[in-house]
């Protein structure tokens, strides 16, 4: 199925690389390096593998659905190179050609964004890490914004301060050096760029279209309400497409809420064997 679904893709990625490119932002909640000796006894090798064989069979599903492989994705909630060298090297993502880009930042959890790219059809051309500044003009403890270029196109990734514990004033200044690195692309001379990531702020609200299936109204539930906390904002491109992918594979019964809910990999230290409290985002772009 694998050999299948490969040649599939590269079929449909020759077919459409003139005029399209498949990105996936997804927040992977607490991926861990079940190595590292702060982490908790329940955190396990073999939890740990588990998960990285979720994430890379949920990028096939992906891939099934669209005819093609992801040219990129980004991630939030990733502890090291460690973890995202598993990730490509330990499951079905090692027969392919994904290169990654990844920087360690000064968040205090030791969490960090990065992204795979496609070698063949996203060929990477530069990167850089980029703080966010605090209100004092130092660097603000939180995760850097991912800065990768490649011909023509510039991608960021972003995960913002946390909303909780009154955090929005952080949060505000993750925003601003969002959008001053935008107005640097323009002015450099980039043509495109998309800038993907996990806001904490549900700045979308529901999707237009897709009213009538909740899953499919936001990419996290918190306290019995989808918010839509992950997304995209793009530039240069004829058209921009964006889904919530609410696959069943990835949910559970709320029990205190009723309907469905992400299902995560740990609820305190209660293994549930699921990957995120997140859905993953899909974004298709055209030229």
């Amino acid at each position: 199925m694998i050999i299948l679904l490969l040649f599939g893709a590269a079929f449909a990625a020759r077919a459409q690389a003139r005029d399209s490119l498949l990105f996936v932002f997804w927040n992977v909640e607490n991926f861990f390096d079940y190595r590292s000796p702060n982490r908790p006894q329940y955190w396990t090798k073999g939890r740990f593998y588990a998960k990285c064989d979720a994430v890379a069979k949920t990028l096939l599903r992906i891939a099934d659905r669209y005819g093609r492989l992801p040219d990129a994705v980004g991630f939030a909630e990733v502890e090291n190179a460690f973890v995202l060298r598993r990730l490509t090297g330990s499951t079905v993502l090692r027969k392919l050609d994904y290169q990654i880009v990844h920087y360690d930042s000064p968040d205090r959890r030791g969490i960090d964004c990065a992204l795979l790219c496609r070698r063949s059809t996203l060929p990477l051309r530069g990167s850089a890490p980029k703080h966010v500044p605090d209100s004092a003009g130092g660097v603000m403890a939180t995760r850097d914004i991912l800065l990768a270029e490649f011909d023509s196109l510039a991608v960021l990734v972003n995960h913002h301060p946390s909303q909780i514990g009154g955090k929005s004033d952080r949060r505000n200044l993750a925003l601003a050096r969002l959008e001053a690195l935008t107005d640097s692309l323009r002015k450099a001379g980039s043509r495109r760029y998309l800038a993907m990531g996990d806001f904490n702020q549900d700045l979308w609200g529901e999707i237009p279209g897709q009213a009538g299936n909740d899953e499919k109204r936001g990419t996290l539930k918190y306290n019995g309400r989808w918010e839509k906390i992950d997304g995209a904002f793009a530039e240069g491109f004829a058209e921009v497409r964006e889904e919530v992918f609410a696959d069943p594979v990835l949910m559970e019964q709320d029990a205190a809420w009723g309907g469905s809910k992400p299902r995560r990999t740990f609820v305190g230290p209660r293994y549930r064997g699921g990957v995120s409290d997140h859905f993953p985002i899909v974004i298709v772009v055209y030229f």
